[in-house]
């Protein structure tokens, strides 16, 4: 396999792996939560809801991020961007070791 076409299998699987762990984080979340308030109204304890509520906002909120990571923030900021980047890095650093000799060739000697 050509090194190209295995980068491109490589962001593929990692990409695929992602959503997989995305989805069984919903799953999770879902059926946990469907399990709590099941329990909570069929176990009629003095249970205070607020605790109940305020762990699922902050399990779903980190839900939400894991989402903006997985399809927003991976999806544009893969190997290209990276690589792109670099590159112009690379550029900026080389201009300016060049404007630098240029200064220092034209600086005249004592």
């Amino acid at each position: 396999m050509e090194r190209d076409q295995h980068e491109l299998y490589e962001y593929a699987r990692r990409r695929i792996k992602q959503k997989k762990r995305l989805y069984f984080h919903f799953v999770l979340l879902a059926c946990s939560s469907l399990f709590a308030f099941i329990f909570a109204k069929v176990m009629t304890l003095t249970f205070d809801y607020n605790w109940l509520i305020l762990g699922f906002t902050v399990w779903a909120f980190l839900f939400i991020l894991h989402f903006i990571k997985v399809f927003i923030t991976d999806r544009f900021m893969n190997k290209d961007w990276e690589r792109e980047q670099i590159d112009r890095l690379v550029s900026l650093q080389s201009k300016k070791i060049a404007d630098l000799t240029t200064k220092a060739n034209e600086e005249p000697t004592r």
